[in-house]
């Protein structure tokens, strides 16, 4: 069921909705949460549609605000509310209200959508295309809990990262993030059958495609390896090898639909890594509406380093610290071979150093021995001197005389001398 509204107001939008759902029979609300969608002319059919697919998982109630150009400055001027009412079969398993804006609402797109919000429900905020800087920021951002971006559809993708970055607010996320969620959920499998340590990684994709970007990140920051980002033509992503010390683990995705996952000592498997359509993508977002930190996390590692207008073959490498590093993987292993050799330098600087200070103390030691002894032989020298001295003799004799024991005829001689 359609109901048409021009040169209308919010009031009586929420009136035709209620309209609307008693004479289709269902006066009940069963939605779950408010999806916003703020789109142009152009890209409004295809956002609608993958809102009303994913609609079946989530039921909610969806505002479309399609900001019109007005062409004369008398337009310009000129406010103007047309609203687009869809309930039932039209709607999907909820409710889609159309509203285009003219004039001067155009600057104040939340005052209408505002009123329309549903109560006491969740509010997520999606751009297909020309989002905002700052989401978060923004005066339809600001009323949701979710804000839902798509660098892909970017000029340049790379750049945008890095502005989302800088403008990170939790809440934020992106889809280019979300289509690569099979693949983090496979090599994270793949790494769970085997035990070993992750030395490398290459992520080969196509050209400013910025979920290979998104992924390469991931993987450094998590693994904390060298990550080399290579170019391949396509579709999406196409590769991710991982060098291990039990040998090397490959997810190889050519023809954009079927992979093969190769791991040292088993059988190569066939998995299944289709790339998903929007409305895919928008349910899974759906599912979770609390703040994601592992793409926080995966989004703001790095992202200064982020060339513009995209990466060349191995422009991308993440350093043993957990940081990156432009250039090619030989450019980090030679400065994975220069802080080795630093570390064996200042080893054997300290160990030369440890080695003087021994021998200085083993030096003061045979000083003093020698010094010990000098004095020692010394005073046994002075002893010879004086034994070899007549004096000394004598007086040694006489000493040795009144020690000896005395005779009967010394005693005699005493007592007659007394």
């Amino acid at each position: 069921m359609k109901i048409d509204l021009t040169d209308t107001t919010a009031s009586k939008i929420n009136k035709a909705l209620v309209q609307g759902r008693r004479d289709i029979g269902t006066p009940a609300v069963g939605m779950v949460l408010t999806l916003v969608i703020v789109t142009d002319e152009e890209n409004a059919y295809d956002a609608l549609k993958a809102a009303s697919d994913a609609s079946r998982e989530h039921p909610s109630r969806t505002l479309v605000v399609i900001k019109r150009i007005s062409r004369s400055p008398r337009d310009r001027t000129a406010s103007r509310l047309d609203a687009e009412v869809r309930v039932g079969a039209d709607a999907g398993t909820g409710e889609t209200v159309v509203l285009r804006l003219y004039g001067e609402v155009v600057d104040h797109a939340q005052s209408v959508v505002l009123p329309l919000l549903l109560p006491d429900a969740p509010v997520v905020v999606w751009w297909p295309v020309n989002a905002p800087l700052d989401p978060a920021k923004d005066p339809l951002g600001a009323l949701a809990q979710r804000r839902v971006t798509d660098t892909y559809a970017a000029e340049q993708p790379v750049r945008e990262l890095g502005a989302r970055a800088d403008a990170y607010t939790p809440g934020d996320t992106d889809l280019s993030w979300t289509r690569i969620t099979p693949w983090r959920s496979m090599l994270a499998a793949a790494l769970d059958q085997v035990t070993c340590e992750v030395t490398s990684v290459e992520v080969e994709g196509e050209e400013f495609n910025p979920s290979c970007e998104l992924l390469a990140m991931w993987l450094a920051d998590r693994l904390d390896v060298p990550v080399k980002r290579s170019l391949s033509s396509g579709p999406g992503l196409t590769s991710v090898r991982m060098a291990t010390s039990s040998g090397p683990i490959v997810l190889d995705r050519a023809d954009g639909s079927l992979a093969t996952l190769s791991i040292q000592g088993q059988p190569d498997r066939a998995v299944a890594l289709n790339r998903r359509d929007t409305a895919e993508l928008i349910a899974e977002e759906l599912r979770r509406l609390d703040p994601d930190d592992t793409y926080a996390s995966a989004l703001r590692f790095g992202v200064e380093r982020l060339g513009s207008g995209g990466f060349k073959s191995g422009s991308l490498a993440g350093g043993s610290a957990g940081g990156w590093a432009e250039g090619s993987g030989s450019a980090a292993a030679t400065a994975a071979g220069s802080r080795a050799a630093a570390f064996r330098a200042g080893v054997s600087g300290s160990g030369a150093s440890e080695a003087d200070a021994s021998g200085t103390v083993d030096s003061a030691s045979s000083a003093d021995s020698a010094a010990r002894t000098s004095e020692a032989g010394g005073s046994d020298a002075g002893a010879s001197a004086a034994e070899s001295s007549p004096e000394a003799s004598a007086k040694e004799s006489a000493k040795e005389t009144d020690k000896a024991p005395a005779t009967p005829a010394d005693l005699a001689k005493r007592v007659a001398s007394k």
